[in-house]
């Protein structure tokens, strides 16, 4: 079974200005882990990285250099040879990206019996309909964006209340009602 889900509120286009330790806090209060507390905890290489620097071992080798012993790379991965360059590069995680249930786990098994240390991650086009399927004994992280940014808004204006005033800030129409 996934060992923990995830929501991913790490990247500035997929969370509130100012809000992260917010954010942040309502997930492990929810019993979720949250990815990473900003984009330096840890190191992830998505395809615009591996492009630019011609190829996921490349990449790997200096994000490596970069981040130091200390830093875990992860590799977002669209194939199972992508995935096993990047557990023979180096990588500490494999986000297998955009996979269906059914080829996240062949290839999750696939890179397991070659690579028992690496940490598989499920992302991508995962709702709340298809979580079940995507539970494994060679998946360890789950992860759903859904669960940062798929939520309502919440009236933090504190109004006092005051008898016969209306503080929800109705409307005013033509006629003033």
């Amino acid at each position: 079974m996934a060992k923990q889900f995830i929501g991913r509120s790490d990247s500035r286009d997929k969370e509130d200005a100012g809000f992260r330790v917010v954010e942040k806090y309502a997930l492990i209060v929810g019993g979720v882990s949250t990815h990473r507390y900003d984009l330096s905890s840890m190191i992830m290489l998505k395809d615009n990285h591996i492009w630019s620097a011609g190829s996921i071992t490349e990449a790997v080798t200096n994000a490596k250099r970069v981040g130091g012993f200390s830093t875990k790379v992860e590799v977002e991965c669209r194939s199972m040879e992508d995935a096993t360059e990047a557990a023979n590069a180096g990588a500490d995680i494999v986000m297998l990206d955009n996979f269906e249930a059914e080829a996240a786990h062949k290839v999750a098994q696939d890179l397991k019996c070659q690579f028992a240390h690496l940490l598989i991650e499920v992302s991508g086009g995962i709702t709340e309909e298809l979580l079940p399927q995507y539970f494994g004994p060679c998946i360890d992280v789950i992860s759903l964006s859904k669960l940062t940014q798929g939520y309502g808004v919440i009236d933090f204006s504190l109004k006092i209340q005051k008898e016969g005033v209306d503080p929800s800030n109705p409307t005013i129409t033509v006629d003033g009602n």
